[in-house]
């Protein structure tokens, strides 16, 4: 196919300046090794794989799972892995020095939504009795943590822990569910300088629990709820164990979700390979979404070999393929919950990497207050949307996506946005007005 594309350039004459010829990149390094976590957003590594997207940019490329997000990162900082399906939240975490301290960027972001918050049964059981129905006695989306309230409150007045489960500590999936149990009036807990347990002055206390063994966990009741990406708020409704009451669609509409993670210094020694993987990536992306989700099943197919997520089909498919299903037997319409291209997914936009940043303000994982500038120069250090454009522009020359698909003149900010399960405004350009108008969390004076 490249050969066939090259021969077609070359007969075009001298004045196309032989378009397509000039995109064949001379990668500085063809054998790569990246690593994912198993969850069903790691799809465009598997799908650029499978496909053959790596190879047709000259790239001969190893995937492996990871055991959790703290061995994947360590990976890429010491050279093991080349790069990695990524928590948005590390690589900023990481290049602010919160955790582990090395500059990880970001060429191109995986995804869209794609997690939810299960709690189990015996919690469900008890929340029903807050959660208004509609004329069909269907439970009326989005269900708010105000019906979980009543619970954690006598768990409190009768001593024990209300605990939860989370992947990682700068995970979306840590801040989404933080998000939604405050905004109906639960203090997920604070980060200190001196307690970094996430758990000062909590009502419900939120800890780690790596993604495949959320089910188990709750299954033996060492948690009551957990906020995770798929399969595996899914594969609790197909054991019977648990009940998924929330979606991130449905607490934040659209929200950014994976990153695909590299050093700095790959990105520099590197910066052929670089565009090369990013192309690559992008046509996986365009590939999962492409004819109305037409080539999902196939995608939900790979996803569940051992060697990707490892999930039974219908576990996978029952969120893959355009809907989701929350109690056993209410199954719903959700033909965005996972989306991996369309409403411009792939692009890094600086407005997403804030959102990260005012989150770890909010809780306490940023000890200190930083001005609306830091906010701006952090976004700009760790996503490069000018080497996604390049890789862009690369792939409408090849006829391989749209012009229309990319956002080109974007100055890197998506527009304010309510689509909040509180309703309140994010403005990626105005942090700390937004850390303000958030009624549990620190605050950092606007002015």
């Amino acid at each position: 196919m490249r050969l066939k594309s090259i021969l077609l350039s070359a007969t075009a004459g001298i004045l196309t300046s032989f378009p397509v010829l000039a995109e064949i990149l001379d990668v500085e390094k063809d054998e790569l090794k990246f690593g994912f976590i198993k969850l069903t957003d790691m799809a465009p590594l598997a799908i650029a794989y499978e496909k053959g997207f790596f190879e047709d940019e000259g790239l001969f490329v190893t995937i492996e799972p990871q055991a959790n997000w703290k061995v994947l990162l360590d990976g890429v900082i010491d050279g093991t892995l080349d790069g990695a399906h990524m928590l948005a939240g590390q690589p900023l975490a990481a290049t602010i020095g919160y955790g582990t301290k090395s500059h990880i960027v970001t060429p191109f972001s995986m995804d869209l939504n794609g997690n939810g918050i299960t709690v189990s049964n015996e919690i469900w059981d008890e929340m029903k009795q807050y959660v208004p129905k509609d004329a069909d006695g269907k439970y009326i989306h989005p269900i708010s943590a105000k019906s979980l309230k009543p619970i954690v409150e006598r768990y409190k007045d009768e001593g024990k822990p209300f605990n939860m489960g989370m992947v990682f500590p700068v995970s979306t999936h840590n801040y989404e569910l933080r998000y939604w149990l405050a905004a109906g009036g639960i203090n997920p807990g604070f980060y200190t300088k001196d307690n970094i347990s996430g758990q000062v002055d909590a009502d419900a206390l939120l800890s780690v629990t790596p993604p495949p063994q959320m089910p188990s966990t709750l299954e033996a009741g060492t948690i009551l709820g957990y906020s995770v990406g798929e399969p595996w708020n899914q594969a609790a409704v197909f054991k019977g164990i648990g009940v998924p009451v929330v979606t991130d669609y449905e607490i934040w509409k659209n929200n950014p979700e994976k990153v695909f993670g590299l050093t700095k210094e790959f990105t520099e020694k590197y910066p052929n390979t670089t565009l090369a993987l990013t192309k690559a990536l992008i046509r996986a992306a365009q590939w999962l979404d492409a004819d109305d989700n037409a080539n999902r099943a196939e995608a939900v197919e790979i996803l569940s070999r051992p060697e990707y997520v490892g999930a039974d089909y219908d576990v996978i498919a029952n969120s893959m393929l355009g809907s989701f299903e929350y109690e056993r037997g209410d199954k719903r319409e959700a033909p965005d919950f996972n989306v991996f291209y369309r409403y411009n997914a792939t692009y890094p936009y600086y407005s997403d990497a804030t959102w990260y940043l005012t989150q770890m303000r909010r809780w306490g994982q940023i000890t200190e207050a930083k001005p609306v500038e830091w906010y701006e120069q952090v976004a700009k250090d760790v996503y490069k949307p000018d080497i996604y454009l390049k890789a862009a522009e690369m792939l409408i020359e090849e006829g391989h996506i749209k012009a229309e698909d990319i956002p080109f003149g974007t100055d890197g900010y998506k527009p304010a946005t309510s689509d909040f399960i509180d309703g309140i405004e994010y403005d990626g350009k105005k942090p700390l007005e937004y850390l303000e108008a958030l009624k549990i969390g620190l605050k950092d004076s606007a002015s």
